[in-house]
């Protein structure tokens, strides 16, 4: 026990403790209903499960690069849209970097739909892992 509590040994077993709490957050975080989904993940249930991915940001946003086959619905509009998106894929709701998508896709889960995910980092997460982006004119 003395080992333990020997000032050189307690400055180890602290870092050991924080290191392990760090890489363990991020497992952490998602199994307590966060839905963020990375980049790869998304690009997977697009392929696997045909989701579709609904980008909230404004209009000109939109037009300046987003996702091929995204669908703009801008977030202000969602309530109005809302029995517009599809009941059986899945949603992938995607904004600029991340923090406008996660409230959208929270509220879409508190109307009843089930498979709604938010896109971490938003389209440019998306961008920078080397992903088209398509613009419209």
């Amino acid at each position: 026990m003395d080992f333990l509590l020997s000032q050189n040994n307690l400055y180890i077993l602290i870092i050991a403790l924080v290191s392990g709490g760090m890489l363990l957050w991020p497992n952490l975080r998602k199994s307590h209903g966060s839905s963020g989904v990375s980049v790869p993940e998304a690009v997977q249930l697009a392929n696997q499960k045909q989701a579709v991915f609904i980008d909230v940001r404004s209009a000109e946003q939109f037009k300046t690069g987003s996702i091929p086959q995204a669908r703009n619905l801008p977030a202000a509009d969602i309530q109005e849209k809302l029995a517009s998106l599809p009941k059986n894929k899945p949603i992938i709701v995607v904004c600029d970097q991340g923090r406008d998508s996660a409230r959208v896709a929270a509220t879409l889960r508190k109307q009843g739909m089930a498979d709604v995910f938010s896109l971490d980092g938003g389209v440019r997460n998306w961008a920078s892992g080397g992903l088209p982006l398509s613009k419209k004119a």
